[in-house]
């Protein structure tokens, strides 16, 4: 499906540092797992879905301002001491290169500050007219899936080489609930690893039934306060009650941003490289001629999937 491909980098570079063995290295010592995985994930991307354009999504911000004053236990738990994200020391050094590299080659980055990545992808989303491929390994961007609107996600949970494609029906076949309903299935649900607490005692099969039941999470709420007693999984009602306070402010954490005022670049996937002399310098100087040979070649010829090899699978 040609169209606007939209990476959700961190979530990449993640994979491919934990993926791909940490010692490869530099000529000078310099860890380049993840940066050698994902230029070798953004070659196998391209060759095997051909987009028209590509963006790679940045987190200027990953614990922006407006959903600690949601919920502040959002991604607490992630905190280092300096107030920065806890990052592996050899991951973190490498996120520079891989701008570096990105810039170099001419594919588009995009962060914009008081934003997450993921709210970078909302708003190209909500933006675009024609199909989307959204490339992720967070469950949380299943929310953007619209058959209407041609918008997907390819989860990497199997790997770059085996995307799962979810759409609407993928959604509603795996969690039983409508296909653009995951925001407010999250919600009630909630998310340990993002410091999310969800409705205490409110699983996924209830949060499932319970926007199944009424729709939405809207829904739920004007069931709850005109009094119904109805549709309501047993104890949940009660349940949701005392989590009202919560229910009001989690959708502001859960949602991605689709107003973000992003910045006038050119998303265009380029046939070339942008600046090929200061390509050729981060290739000698961090020893990643190979990958990024098979990304230029990818790059050029879109050749069909199989031709060509990824160190990230």
């Amino acid at each position: 499906m040609a169209g606007l491909m939209l990476l959700d980098t961190p979530s990449l570079y993640f994979r491919a540092f934990f993926g791909v063995p940490e010692s490869l290295t530099a000529p000078d010592g310099t860890p380049v797992n993840a940066v050698r995985g994902l230029i070798d994930m953004t070659a196998t991307l391209v060759r095997a879905h051909a987009p028209d354009a590509l963006v790679a999504c940045m987190d200027a911000d990953w614990r922006p301002a407006f959903r600690v004053a949601a919920i502040p236990s959002y991604k607490a738990h992630r905190l280092a001491a300096d107030g920065r994200e806890q990052t592996p020391e050899a991951l973190e050094v490498q996120i520079p290169i891989i701008e570096e590299v990105l810039d170099a080659v001419g594919i588009a980055r995009v962060g914009v500050p008081g934003y997450e990545a993921d709210d970078v992808i909302g708003g190209y989303a909500a933006r675009v007219t024609g199909p989307v491929d959204v490339v992720t390994g967070d469950r949380d961007l299943f929310q953007l899936v619209d058959d209407a609107r041609q918008c997907r996600v390819l989860y990497t949970v199997r790997g770059i080489r085996n995307l799962q494609v979810v759409d609407e029906a993928f959604v509603t076949a795996k969690f039983g609930i409508p296909g653009r309903g995951y925001a407010d299935f999250a919600v009630l649900r909630g998310d340990p690893s993002d410091g999310l607490p969800g409705v205490p005692g409110v699983g996924e099969k209830t949060a499932a039934a319970l926007i199944t039941r009424f729709g939405s999470l809207r829904g739920v709420l004007e069931a709850l306060d005109a009094g119904r007693t109805d549709g309501f999984p047993a104890g949940s009602r009660n349940r949701l009650a005392a989590a009202r306070e919560y229910l009001e402010v989690a959708p502001a954490v859960v949602n991605v941003a689709r107003d973000v005022p992003l910045p006038e670049v050119d998303v265009t996937l380029p046939g070339k490289p942008r600046d090929p002399e200061r390509l050729v310098a981060l290739a000698d100087r961090y020893g990643i001629d190979g990958p990024l040979n098979r990304l230029l070649a990818a790059l050029a010829g879109r050749p069909t999937p199989g031709r060509g090899q990824a160190s990230e699978e």
